[in-house]
């Protein structure tokens, strides 16, 4: 059994860290989620929601806090929406992609909250929670992403039985996904969490210097990746 971590960060390292791991994640759906379509990669949606999980995953074992996993959430979704100044969309061009982010959020969110301390206590509870976050999710975005912005592939359910179909062929994908990267998130979260709170106590300019490129990068890359058409 893994002994909980006596170290914790201040609010505005807190703060920090959660548009640090939202950039993080907006990165991700943005560049790797647009190379992944150019590649025709199947299961896109599900693998970003699952490495979304597992980004804030880290955030919940850095914080003990999961409702900061929606700061993360919303984070990522205001980078993802750079595409409605940057090639001039309407505000809904990406109401189903930025759901599935918030709905992702949301789940993880209450899931982990219920799990509380328990996912300090090894790895099948925090398997539980990833898992059971998945499932949640993916069955929210069945329901609402079906009267927001449905895409034909989505819409290709809307008829009896078309949520076990659902469940089948994207949900549980994207419950096993999410089940595997938040145990993984959680465990480099634990890993970190000294080597930041060393870094922020020795060297704080450094601290917020790398945090900020960080940041700084994710969405510069993102913007370029965007005009780009990726």
């Amino acid at each position: 059994m893994e002994k909980p971590k006596t170290k914790s960060l201040a609010r505005r390292d807190v703060l920090v860290a959660i548009i640090v791991l939202g950039s993080v994640w907006g990165f991700l759906e943005v560049v790797l989620g647009g190379a992944m379509k150019s590649a025709s990669i199947p299961y896109k949606g599900d693998l970003l929601t699952g490495l979304g999980i597992g980004v804030m995953a880290v955030c919940i074992a850095l914080t003990r806090r999961p409702l900061l996993v929606l700061g993360i959430a919303v984070t990522a979704v205001a980078l993802k929406q750079l595409a409605v100044p940057i090639l001039h969309l309407p505000f809904l061009c990406k109401a189903n992609s930025c759901l599935a982010v918030m709905l992702a959020g949301g789940t993880l969110a209450g899931t982990a909250s219920i799990a509380g301390r328990t996912l300090e206590k090894g790895i099948v509870p925090r398997v539980a929670a990833g898992l059971s976050a998945g499932l949640l999710g993916a069955t929210g975005f069945y329901f609402i992403g079906m009267h927001v912005a449905p895409c034909q592939y989505l819409l290709s359910f809307n008829r009896p039985g078309g949520l076990v179909s659902f469940m089948g062929a994207e949900g549980m994908i994207w419950g096993v996904l999410a089940g595997i990267f938040f145990p993984a998130g959680y465990r480099l979260g634990l890993t970190l969490q000294d080597n930041l709170y060393g870094l922020r106590t020795a060297r704080p300019l450094a601290y917020y210097l790398v945090s900020a490129a960080i940041i700084a990068c994710a969405w510069i890359v993102s913007g370029f990746a965007i005009a780009s058409g990726l």
